[in-house]
C-alpha cells in the first residue's frame, strides 16, 4: 500500500467513526455534535477550563464559548474562577448537568464498552498509532 491509498482508507474509517458519533448526537436531540463532545469531556469528574478543552479535543475557542453559554442558560454548568488567574475559569457539571450528561451519554458508554470488550491488545495501540500521525501530520515530531 502506498501512502496515497493508505491515507485515502484512514480518512474513510475516520470519518465512519466520526458519523457514528454524529448519528448518535443528532437521535440524542443534542445541538450539536460539540455539545456531546464537551459534555463528553466534563463527564469525567474533574473541572476543565474553556482553554484545557479547546487544546484537549482541538476545538475552536469560539466554538466552546458557544456550547459553554448555552449549557450555563440550561443550568447544566457552572464557572468557578481559579485563584490568581483573572480570565480563566473551571467549567463544572451542575447536578442537574451531571444528571443530564449521565442519561445523555449512558448508551454511548453502553456501546463502547461492548465495543472495547472485542478489542485485542493489538487494537488498543490505534490511539498511539492516530497520536503518532497526528504529531507527524502537523510536523511537531520527526
Amino acid at each position: 500500500m502506498d501512502s496515497k491509498s493508505f491515507f485515502y482508507q484512514f480518512g474513510k474509517a475516520l470519518y465512519h467513526v466520526d458519523a457514528v458519533y454524529e448519528e448518535f448526537a443528532k437521535q440524542s436531540g443534542v445541538a450539536s455534535p460539540t455539545m456531546l463532545w464537551i459534555l463528553y469531556a466534563l463527564g469525567d469528574g474533574s473541572e476543565h477550563t474553556q482553554r484545557e478543552i479547546c487544546l484537549d479535543w482541538d476545538l475552536p475557542k469560539s466554538t466552546v464559548n458557544t456550547v459553554m453559554s448555552d449549557l450555563k442558560k440550561k443550568g447544566y454548568v457552572e464557572l468557578i474562577p481559579i485563584k490568581g488567574k483573572r480570565r480563566e475559569m473551571n467549567i463544572v457539571l451542575t447536578d442537574q448537568g451531571k444528571e443530564y450528561a449521565e442519561k445523555l451519554l449512558s448508551d454511548i458508554y453502553k456501546k463502547e464498552a461492548e465495543v472495547f470488550s472485542k478489542l485485542d491488545e493489538q487494537d488498543l495501540k490505534v490511539i498511539e498509532c492516530l497520536e503518532k500521525i497526528t504529531m507527524y501530520l502537523r510536523g511537531e515530531k520527526e
